[in-house]
């Protein structure tokens, strides 16, 4: 009798069991679910990646990297990227001579907002890969077209361009430096910079190439200068840079040694022009 009263109890809570389990779970499936943050899910910290790679933080960085390259960049949304700029950082700590950590970086990261975690990453490449010119050229572009800043983008490119083992192919790429300074909006600075680098050329030819680009940006330097003036004088912008001449405040216009002249930009600001103006 008492071992039938004890299996009734143990089948009474077993239903019971069941009951309650199918009720919790029925509500657990209506209830809304707190996604679990994606940080959590793929930048784990840099310790715990490398006590998962058992110490070897080259494997760590292997690992890392495989989780960005992993990653839908389709279905991703703008906050998301800063996480992989995260996890990319990391693979560039654990191994800054990762290559192809630093090659996406620099094709994924700058387009959605994420530049200063590529210029960590490609700065950090560029130090390891002493032999590889493509991390300072990537950092040299960036610089220049996400951060507008042409004097800091040649200084890069420079760096670059010693890491080319062809002669001529470092001339093209301190020459498109050369090109980039010109855009600077500090003009002595440009010409500073410019000068440096005349005096660095190897080449005769290349070193009077840019001696004659020093010419040009003093010229604009002069240009600027007396347009500075005319506005102090007058109240108002110079309409065009006949104008200096008719006031008087310059006696003619600087002739450009590459034929190309000046102009105004959209600001008004007086800039090189890169093309012989119209006929």
């Amino acid at each position: 009798m008492t071992s039938l009263r004890k299996q009734w109890s143990v089948a009474i809570l077993a239903v019971l069991w069941a009951l309650t389990f199918t009720v919790t779970t029925q509500q657990l499936k209506s209830a809304p679910r707190q996604t679990v943050a994606i940080e959590m899910q793929v930048a784990l910290p840099l310790f715990v990646q490398v006590f998962m790679a058992m110490g070897d933080r080259y494997l760590a960085a292997n690992i890392a990297a495989i989780r960005a390259l992993v990653v839908s960049t389709e279905k991703m949304k703008p906050e998301d990227y800063a996480i992989l700029g995260k996890v990319q950082k990391d693979v560039s700590w654990l191994n800054p001579a990762h290559e192809d950590n630093y090659y996406i970086a620099f094709a994924i990261l700058p387009q959605y907002g994420e530049v200063d975690a590529a210029q960590t990453i490609l700065a950090r490449a560029s130090r390891a890969r002493f032999f590889d010119y493509q991390p300072a050229f990537f950092y040299g572009f960036n610089q220049w077209y996400y951060k507008h800043d042409p004097t800091g983008a040649a200084a890069w490119m420079r760096e670059a361009a010693l890491k080319l083992p062809d002669p001529d192919q470092q001339l093209t790429m301190q020459n498109m430096a050369a090109r980039w300074v010109d855009r600077a909006q500090d003009t002595e600075l440009a010409i500073r910079v410019v000068e440096a680098l005349a005096k660095e050329a190897r080449r005769p030819d290349f070193r009077k190439y840019l001696q004659t680009r020093v010419v040009r940006l003093r010229q604009l330097q002069q240009l600027r200068s007396a347009a500075d003036s005319y506005r102090e004088r007058f109240g108002k912008p110079v309409p065009d840079l006949q104008t200096l001449v008719t006031s008087g405040i310059l006696l003619a216009l600087p002739q450009d040694p590459f034929g190309f002249g000046f102009g105004f930009d959209k600001q008004g600001q007086i800039v090189l022009r890169t093309s012989p103006p119209s006929p």
